[in-house]
């Protein structure tokens, strides 16, 4: 399969109760990349980002992926910032031009990471280098003590990014279910924060 993608799944719902929201605008600089957040202006790049064929297998995200596409996603992401969950940040190397997506949500166990890379601009270290920004911000700022991101085995691109980024496959039950009609299985692989 192509390089790719978001590593996530439906969240597991929790509370929030006593967690600080997170800031109305966030940009992180690192690893050579910027992520910022979405802004109305990427809406009409979101489409070549995220609707492609490995993209629709290997994530949630929604397939077709057009323009109605692309105004949910939006939406939601303000949605789920506001809620204090997860937070969805667009990958860029200057801070304009969406590359891909960087998103984190938080969990009682700490933080949980997931990706998704545009096609043509895959093979630049992307993907690593958003994951390890995104980590260190859950390190920093949240103070999480461990993120990981969930994948399936089978997503060769993936089990990389994650191996490359420093994660570890974590010796817990792997997390089965189903969406779009097919069955998965994730491994959960973890970094920890350095003492």
């Amino acid at each position: 399969r192509l390089g790719c993608s978001v590593l996530t799944r439906p969240w597991r719902s929790f509370t929030m109760s006593s967690t600080p929201p997170f800031p109305d605008r966030i940009e992180l600089v690192g690893e050579g990349l910027v992520l910022r957040d979405w802004t109305e202006d990427d809406l009409a790049e979101m489409p070549d980002l995220f609707d492609h064929p490995d993209i629709a297998y290997w994530t949630p995200i929604v397939s077709p992926f057009d323009a109605a596409a692309a105004r949910a996603r939006l939406d939601r992401a303000r949605l789920l910032r506001t809620e204090g969950t997860t937070i969805l940040l667009a990958v860029t190397v200057d801070g304009h031009a969406p590359l891909g997506e960087v998103m984190l949500r938080r969990s009682p166990e700490g933080a949980e990471i997931g990706y998704a890379v545009g096609p043509a601009h895959r093979g630049r270290g992307l993907a690593v280098r958003a994951v390890r920004v995104m980590a260190a911000y859950a390190f920093e700022q949240l103070d999480v003590a461990q993120v990981v991101l969930e994948l399936e085995a089978e997503n060769a691109a993936s089990v990389a990014v994650a191996t490359r980024a420093g994660f570890r496959l974590l010796d817990v039950p792997l997390i089965e279910g189903e969406e779009k009609g097919r069955p998965y299985i994730l491994q959960t692989w973890g970094l920890k924060r350095s003492a």
